[in-house]
């Protein structure tokens, strides 16, 4: 099986977010150990994770860490939106912009990972 999972929530959501992430990444997790392909994407107002998950502390960071090898990147344009680009790069988090989009810097494609036979998960 192959699994996008893209995270969208927003780290200012309070606890309903925090549960749609940390779920996300449980589910990579168990599907990696299940031996099925995944990636995790940050996108939308999602992109103010990876700023979050690495902060020491965080209820999330070990098992952010433990999933890290599979985070993929973090849609560019939305990051730029929300404001957390520089965050993104600072965490290390590659930007995608394979979705051409006249207006914006590119996105992450979804419609590129169905093609590819990926399985999207929204969180």
């Amino acid at each position: 099986m192959k699994h996008a999972i893209l995270i969208l929530s927003d780290p200012k959501g309070g606890e309903e977010a925090l549960g749609r992430a940390f779920n996300a990444l449980a589910f990579a997790a168990d599907a990696e150990k299940a031996g099925d392909e995944v990636q995790v994407l940050f996108a939308g107002a999602g992109t103010r994770w990876p700023a979050e998950l690495t902060k020491l502390g965080h209820p999330a960071a070990k098992l952010y860490q433990a999933v890290r090898p599979l985070v993929k990147g973090a849609s560019c344009g939305c990051s730029e939106v929300f404001g957390a680009k520089k965050e993104v790069e600072a965490c290390g988090v590659p930007l995608l912009r394979e979705h051409k989009l006249e207006g914006t810097s590119g996105l992450a494609s979804v419609r590129a990972l169905v093609t590819e036979g990926f399985t999207p998960w929204i969180f």
